[in-house]
């Protein structure tokens, strides 16, 4: 369970009985708390150098209100991001989110989860009677913060009544209990990001095992939830194919046969952009990130910034392994996509 070293709360926040319910909990446990307007909550997390903010950044919980209710899209895996949670308190080398949430990548959640669930009802009924699919993780890992705010909860209890929406999110934690009781009714995919021991030991700080991982994995599918992997990123290095192999042979045993067979799959290689790279550098000095331009080729992304990612041969390569192995073991159309 993650316990900050401090907690923010933001003007409004207070307003709401979740708000009061966590300034409770925390001022009764001796945690640091400030509060202070949206616009000055950088100014109250403490740091020299981009190191120290960075890992002051991870021991902050910011608590606040989602003022703006109009959804991002969340292309290729679901219509809409459901904005429960930003930031995560995982400090993978590689992360995305190094560059997206700056010099101090705090985690906020937000304390009117109706007024965000209202609002996905309305997304729901714009569609009708296509199907609407939430990603629920799209910019942070909600899960270590799930005892403080029991949105998750709330959401799937919210989709389990939707009969043209379904939810998804994805997790690299593993404190999943308190959703195996929920009468979910299918309605929300639960997947977990995996990778091998190597990376995960490598750059995925502060986030848990792969073996415990799958036996989250295992707990999930006991409880009837649909599940899905995310496999990323897939990083091409001496012993790669026999580390990826042995992983999937490992979540197979975990599986029964029909779950294995429903199982999703989404495959995402290693890309960086250089803005990436140059803050990687300073918050990961020492790193051992494969970054080397010259070894990748550059493309343009959907959202009009360059990046780099491994040449046309290696994805090649990526993508006849995975689509073999999976297909072998799980069972054919269980991949949604390899990229």
């Amino acid at each position: 369970m993650f316990k900050p070293q401090r907690v923010i709360f933001e003007t409004g926040a207070l307003d709401y009985e979740l708000g009061r319910s966590l300034y409770d909990h925390f001022s009764s446990s001796g945690t640091e708390i400030n509060q202070c307007a949206l616009n000055r909550v950088k100014s109250c997390i403490p740091g020299e150098d981009s190191c120290s903010l960075y890992k002051h950044g991870k021991q902050t919980l910011v608590v606040g209100i989602k003022k703006s209710l109009t959804f991002q899209s969340c292309k290729p895996s679901a219509h809409y991001q459901l904005p429960l949670v930003s930031g995560c308190v995982g400090q993978c080398e590689y992360c995305y989110l190094n560059t997206q949430l700056g010099d101090k990548p705090f985690v906020r959640v937000y304390v009117n989860i109706d007024d965000i669930l209202n609002r996905a009802d309305k997304y729901i009924k714009e569609r009708l009677p296509e199907n609407t699919i939430f990603e629920g993780a799209a910019t942070s890992d909600p899960i270590p913060v799930e005892p403080y705010t029991g949105a998750l909860k709330a959401s799937i209890n919210f989709f389990a009544n939707q009969k043209n929406a379904r939810f998804r999110f994805v997790t690299k934690f593993t404190d999943i209990d308190s959703l195996l009781g929920l009468e979910h009714n299918k309605h929300t995919e639960i997947r977990f990001s995996l990778n091998t021991h190597n990376i995960i030991s490598t750059y995925e700080h502060k986030t848990a095992s792969a073996d415990k991982r799958i036996a989250a994995v295992g707990k999930v599918s006991k409880a009837g939830y649909p599940t899905g992997f995310l496999i990323a990123p897939v990083f091409l290095y001496e012993g790669w194919k026999e580390d990826y192999k042995n992983l999937l042979f490992k979540l197979r045993n975990t599986l029964d046969d029909q779950t294995a067979k429903e199982a999703s799959f989404e495959i995402i290689t290693h890309r960086y952009t250089e803005r990436a790279k140059n803050k990687i550098l300073e918050i990961f000095p020492d790193t051992t990130l494969d970054m080397i331009n010259e070894n990748r080729k550059f493309k343009f992304g959907q959202f009009g910034y360059g990046k780099y990612v491994y040449p046309k041969e290696s994805i090649s390569e990526v993508k006849e392994f995975f689509t073999l192995e999976i297909n072998h073991l799980f069972g054919e159309g269980t991949i949604k996509y390899i990229i």
